[in-house]
């Protein structure tokens, strides 16, 4: 079982504080339009009786009661209560009062119960008629004094209290109501938070992902807030150049130059576990970061499947990687295509092959590297996600450097883990993980522009 970080759980239940309020409102809203709109008040009257041992010996004989009386006494208290909630009596008060009421309706709202350690019988009668709950407490009294006496031939009742007309209702508990709404709302949320947290297998930023997954984190990158309104509008390092997004990404650019200090870095690969975590923004604006630090940048669609770098950077798709594979190399500079960003040349992905695993494995597709390694300094690959297919795994085998993006709190352990050792079973290097769209709430980071506002 994996120990669970208390630190780490009240972080993630910041998550959560939306919920929190949202259904803690709900349940109080709840309890106010429910005590207010649909509980009926019930009000409750209550009075007391004594039982003694014989009719000559009560409360107001001048003699004190022995021991032995008071215990004789206590024993007949069991007998007499059920007495007092028999049919018998029941059915005489309905009776005396003109109830509307059956026995077993006034049973239900009755209760008779010994005093503690007393010869004293407690009656409480619920209504949701305030006068009325007094009324059937006193006259249960007095009907079950005069049949005890009918019954034993003794008159050993006697009532100390007589039951008053209650103020307030004795359901009256909005106030408890609420807090327990409250505390219930809490715990209910606490609870489906655990569980989550519990269940949540995801890589996340801020872990201590080099011993989980056993390996470096090159960079990690915020989720943007600059919105995507027209192409091109994804390279966020030239629409944004003070965005936080844009730091994060010159970060990572100077982390990949730092990894090979004593080799030259020519072909970057970049790739992810699964679609949708953001590889192919990483790699377009990795690449127009390097072509903004005068290096000459040629970028390649290597997703023969779902490539979209030619919706990124607003070139058109008639040719590309595929197309050029399929032909003969010494033509490959038709199929290069020059971006509005200066320095930066793109290979779109072109025709979707039926056998893109075939093509990048190629013999051709080695030479081509070679060739472009002649004419650009920094060369990136916008590869396939590993997941199930092949298709980076035989270029991570190609390039200098390989980089895993992985979505932030979304991309599990097990994935990142089995796309880690496909890499290692082809001697991959890899540079490390790029942790994508992490959560500005749960970073260090203000969620501002670095140097102030971009327009």
């Amino acid at each position: 079982m994996e120990e669970i970080n208390i630190k780490d759980f009240f972080i993630y239940l910041k998550k959560y504080i939306v919920a929190f309020i949202a259904v803690t409102v709900i349940a109080v809203v709840g309890v106010l339009v429910y005590d207010n709109s649909f509980k009926k008040p019930i009000y409750q009257a209550q009075t007391t009786v004594v039982i003694a041992k014989s009719g000559s010996e009560t409360i107001d004989n001048s003699t004190a009661a022995t021991l032995n009386d008071i215990n004789a006494s206590q024993k007949l208290v069991t007998t007499y209560g059920e007495i007092a909630k028999s049919e018998l009596v029941l059915s005489q008060v309905i009776k005396n009062l003109n109830l509307r009421e059956s026995v077993n309706e006034l049973s239900k709202n009755l209760t008779i119960k010994p005093v503690d350690d007393t010869s004293i019988l407690s009656i409480s009668v619920k209504n949701l008629n305030a006068r009325t709950s007094a009324m059937i407490a006193n006259e249960i009294a007095k009907v079950f004094s005069a049949e005890v006496a009918n019954i034993y031939k003794v008159e050993n009742v006697t009532q100390l209290s007589t039951a008053e007309t209650p103020e307030s209702p004795s359901n009256n508990t909005l106030t408890r109501d609420i807090m327990l709404a409250v505390v219930i709302s809490i715990l209910g949320v606490a609870a489906f938070a655990f569980i989550r947290f519990y269940l949540d297998d995801t890589v996340k930023y801020g872990e201590d992902v080099e011993k989980i997954i056993n390996m470096p984190v090159a960079g990690r990158i915020l989720k943007s807030d600059v919105k995507a309104k027209r192409a091109g509008s994804e390279i966020i390092v030239e629409r944004a150049p003070k965005a936080l997004v844009t730091e994060n990404i010159k970060s990572l650019r100077t982390n990949l130059q730092f990894t090979s200090v004593d080799e030259e870095l020519n072909t970057i690969l970049v790739t992810s576990t699964n679609p949708g975590e953001g590889k192919s923004f990483v790699s377009s604006n990795l690449a127009a970061s390097f072509a903004q630090a005068d290096k000459k940048v040629l970028i390649i669609d290597c997703d023969l499947r779902k490539g979209r770098l030619h919706r990124i950077f607003g070139v058109p798709n008639t040719e590309g990687l595929s197309n050029l594979l399929a032909s003969n190399l010494r033509n490959f500079v038709k199929f290069i295509k020059p971006t509005k960003i200066p320095n930066l040349d793109i290979i779109t992905c072109g025709t979707y092959p039926p056998s893109p695993s075939e093509l990048l494995a190629s013999k051709k597709n080695k030479r081509l590297i070679e060739v472009l390694c002649d004419y650009y300094d920094i060369i990136i690959f916008d590869g396939a996600p590993i997941g199930g297919l092949a298709d980076s795994v035989i270029l991570s085998s190609l390039v200098d450097e390989t980089l895993i993006v992985v979505k932030d709190a979304n991309t599990t352990k097990a994935d990142f883990v089995t796309a880690k050792d496909s890499l290692d079973k082809v001697g991959a290097k890899v540079a490390g993980a790029v942790f994508n769209m992490v959560n500005r709430k749960t970073s260090k980071y203000y969620n501002s522009y670095y140097y102030g506002s971009s327009k």
